[in-house]
């Protein structure tokens, strides 16, 4: 969202940033030192008090080499130099950047399905097929020049993208993974082109193209990877909605959400998406924050309690005042976290990366020091130092390195957003191993999150139906979560509501109070009841057996009297138990939280197996 204040006003100031880094940025046309790419044409806000710069507007789709469009309605050059100009080790962030990701994975895809297509013949008239699978396959070339021909596209167009990468990262004076396989497949390639030159039927071809197979499928999987939270990270964009309900000047109007200010007050109906994160400064309701915090059941709120930009007004119309906008509120603080996730890397990728400049040393220090023992010291032909010095280096480049790790970490976070569990990073995902102890929320993990009618004692006769429609009648207007556990009964008996409900009111924390068909109702928990002087009488008994049981409770009471008493509880989930004996069986500790009172969170910890409880 593009929060820009009032007073900001444009400026014919030329800037110039990358789409990928938009943390680089100078006044004149260049290259992006961290990813090699050209940097674009930016339009600069300023605001007119402070003359200081407040956001940059990227013309993405001035970057002819990186269009942000769809590929399919791009031509074969557009898309040949899009994919010729990207490079290992880009961060994927903020719109262009997914963008970026998503286009950059099916460019990867296809190279490496491309050499993955080459290399099997590639391999069978090779040393491999002819020596050690005894492969006797006709050829319409010498078998040297065969493979010439097949291994030089996969080298200059799989292969591209290290060679692209090891020129970007020479220009900036670094050297890291893709110099290291670029030195590989390279070293490879080149002397194999001479002996096939020179006319010596040895070669390394397959090497070279083994090797691109190798770094390009688990760089495939990386991306993959760091795509496999996307869907999450629009769902999270999705719930903001495009417009809002502005409350200025004794009015209410629609605006746009990127428009809202900071002060500004939103009224909220109900079923809208709360636009920003706020406090509420007028009326009740219950907001649905599932999406964003995980629980399941709305949560009541009253005037001074915070709101949460994306989540979902369930009940009542209230007005709150914004005082997050922006990339401060707590749905663009957890997008960034997602994207912070996206790009991670576990530690020992991150080693990898790290003394990548000091293996690339070691890889063609290690080959020279064979060709100087071989050729100077040994006194064998140089083709044959040559040779030697050659396997050096590429078995000295650690493929297994870059494709071992992103292949584990692709399967890893795979798995969990099948299973709708969000890997916070890769560091994260190789810790796991070490958990000890786990502690599980109650409501919407553990249980259903939709509470039921479970029991219903009633007293001096008083028909269980109509205790239903009296509490249904007054609990249809508040936002108590048992609301639709009752509603849910009504329905399931073919039951009607009352249509006469006068003065309602909401007992915040108790319960409710109204006038159902010319009857004083009140509906709440043994608190209210003692605080009306009601006695409990011959339901005392009742309450206590569901308290026991592990249920929620509503006590009704008609014209001074008590005279039912109505049970709820949430389901405990089928796989609970046994997801539970699990991890259990696995040496790890389980303790269960929740803000329910402690006889009820007691009552379904055992119920599932679990010992330590958190309560209250």
């Amino acid at each position: 969202m593009n929060h820009n204040n009032h007073n900001k006003v444009n400026i014919g100031e030329q800037m110039y940033t990358c789409p990928m880094h938009p943390e680089v940025r100078q006044d004149k046309p260049g290259s992006c030192p961290k990813c090699g790419m050209r940097l674009v044409k930016t339009e600069a806000n300023v605001d007119s008090k402070t003359d200081t710069k407040k956001d940059i507007k990227t013309d993405h789709s001035a970057h002819a080499g990186h269009a942000m469009g769809d590929p399919s309605k791009m031509g074969f050059w557009g898309k040949l130099k899009m994919s010729m100009s990207m490079t290992m080790g880009m961060d994927h962030t903020g719109l262009a950047g997914r963008e970026m990701a998503r286009l950059m994975e099916i460019d990867i895809r296809n190279k490496f399905f491309f050499a993955l297509f080459l290399t099997i013949p590639i391999i069978l008239y090779s040393s491999l097929g002819t020596q050690y699978l005894k492969l006797s396959l006709p050829s319409p070339l010498p078998i040297p020049w065969l493979l010439f021909i097949l291994t030089t596209p996969v080298f200059f167009y799989s292969g591209w993208i290290f060679l692209y990468s090891t020129y970007v990262a020479l220009k900036n004076k670094t050297l890291n993974m893709a110099v290291l396989i670029a030195v590989g497949i390279t070293a490879a390639y080149s002397f194999s082109v001479l002996l096939t030159f020179l006319g010596n039927p040895d070669s390394y071809y397959e090497a070279a193209a083994l090797l691109i197979v190798f770094v390009l499928f688990g760089h495939w999987m990386e991306m993959k990877s760091r795509r496999g939270t996307t869907d999450a990270l629009q769902a999270l964009f999705n719930l903001v909605p495009p417009q809002a309900r502005l409350f200025k000047d004794g009015k209410e109007m629609m605006v746009s959400t990127s428009d809202i200010q900071l002060g500004d007050i939103i009224i909220l109906k109900p079923g809208d998406k709360v636009p920003v994160d706020g406090e509420i400064t007028e009326g009740e309701t219950a907001i649905d924050e599932s999406l964003v915090t995980g629980e399941s059941i709305p949560t009541a709120k009253k005037i001074g309690d915070q709101v949460i930009g994306g989540s979902i007004n369930t009940a009542g119309s209230v007005k709150f005042k914004a005082t997050k906008i922006g990339k401060d509120t707590a749905l663009a603080r957890i997008v960034a976290l997602v994207e912070e996730a996206q790009n991670s890397k576990a530690p020992g990728q991150r080693i990898a990366d790290k003394f990548a400049k000091y293996l690339v040393i070691a890889a063609v220090g290690s080959g020279l020091l064979v060709f100087f023992i071989w050729y100077f010291v040994m006194g064998v032909p140089i083709l044959l130092a040559l040779s030697f010095a050659i396997a050096t280096v590429v078995i000295a480049c650690p493929d297994a390195l870059g494709l071992a790790t992103p292949t584990a970490v692709a399967v890893g976070t795979g798995i969990g957003a099948r299973h709708n569990i969000l890997i916070k990073d890769a560091t994260t995902l190789e810790q796991v191993s070490k958990i000890q102890a786990i502690v599980l929320d109650k409501t919407g993990t553990l249980t259903d999150g939709k509470p039921k009618v479970t029991d219903i004692a009633t007293a001096d006769g008083f028909d269980a139906g109509e205790a239903l429609r009296l509490v249904g009648a007054a609990e249809a207007k508040s936002s108590h979560p048992l609301a639709g556990a009752v509603l849910d009964e009504l329905k399931k008996r073919e039951l009607t509501l009352p249509e006469s409900v006068d003065k309602f009111e909401n007992l915040s924390g108790l319960g409710v109070k109204a006038i159902v068909d010319g009857k004083q109702v009140l509906i709440g928990t043994v608190k209210l009841m003692k605080d009306s002087n009601i006695v409990l009488g011959v339901l005392d008994k009742k309450i206590n057996e569901f308290l026991e049981r592990g249920e929620t409770i509503m006590i009704l009471a008609v014209d001074g009297s008590i005279k039912a008493v109505i049970g709820a509880a949430d389901p405990i989930k089928p796989n609970a138990i046994k997801a539970v004996e699990r991890l259990k069986a696995l040496g790890i500790e389980i303790a269960m939280i929740t803000g329910d009172n402690k006889m009820t969170a007691e009552k379904v910890a055992s119920q599932i197996g679990i010992e330590r409880v958190f309560a209250e």
